[in-house]
């Protein structure tokens, strides 16, 4: 599969990048994309959610009220959870949520992804560039001549690049990564993916094994 690269001001530099089918032209697996997506999602949960219940209430533990002529319901504490103030029953107690996926699923998952986007054509190759200082009107630019301004898109670098990365931090809809940090839910969330040359080479080496 062959894709054109463009420049930063988006338009042909005349070269083209062969992407290779066996990371870009694989027959997708829809179930492993969800099972990776599913696993990114869950080990972001810090699972740290907590409430009190009856035994951890400060109160007393004398006995409000006599057992029997009352009229009322028996109660022997303050704490009990059907009184204001009371513990919370069956509340929600720290949990850890990571989950784990086998390496070679999360690989196929990735290229799975990856040819979803090279046959929906949302795939888009450019060539490296650099900023001399981080700024966001240089990124939004680049954004504009690609006519991704009102997308969602994702940036891979070949090489870390605090200049680009710093450029785009502040705007939501874009996100910049380096081959390695490449992950399916990042492939799925984006509408356009962005390749820069030197990442190409990598990705392709990451996933093809």
């Amino acid at each position: 599969m062959e894709v054109a690269v463009l420049d930063i001001n988006g338009k042909e530099t005349g070269r083209k990048v062969s992407l290779s089918k066996s990371v870009f032209g694989v027959e997708p697996s829809t179930h492993a994309v969800y099972l990776d997506v599913k696993q990114y999602l869950a080990n972001q949960r810090q699972g740290t959610h907590k409430s009190k219940e009856r035994a951890e209430i400060a109160g007393s533990t004398r006995k409000i009220k006599k057992q029997k002529g009352t009229g009322t319901a028996r109660a022997g504490s303050i704490k009990s959870p059907i009184f204001k103030g009371g513990g919370r029953i069956f509340g929600p107690r720290p949990k850890d949520y990571t989950q784990k996926l086998n390496k070679n699923v999360k690989r196929l998952a990735r290229r799975s992804a990856l040819t979803i986007k090279a046959q929906e054509k949302s795939i888009i190759v450019l060539e490296d560039f650099d900023f001399e200082a981080p700024k966001t009107k240089n990124f939004t630019n680049v954004l504009k001549a690609l006519g991704l301004e009102n997308k969602k898109s994702l940036f891979v670098l070949g090489d870390s690049n605090n200049n680009v990365y710093l450029s785009s931090r502040n705007l939501k809809t874009s996100e910049v990564v380096t081959n390695s940090e490449l992950s399916t839910y990042r492939i799925v969330n984006a509408n356009n993916i962005v390749l820069l040359e030197g990442s190409i080479e990598g990705i392709e080496s990451n996933l093809s094994k």
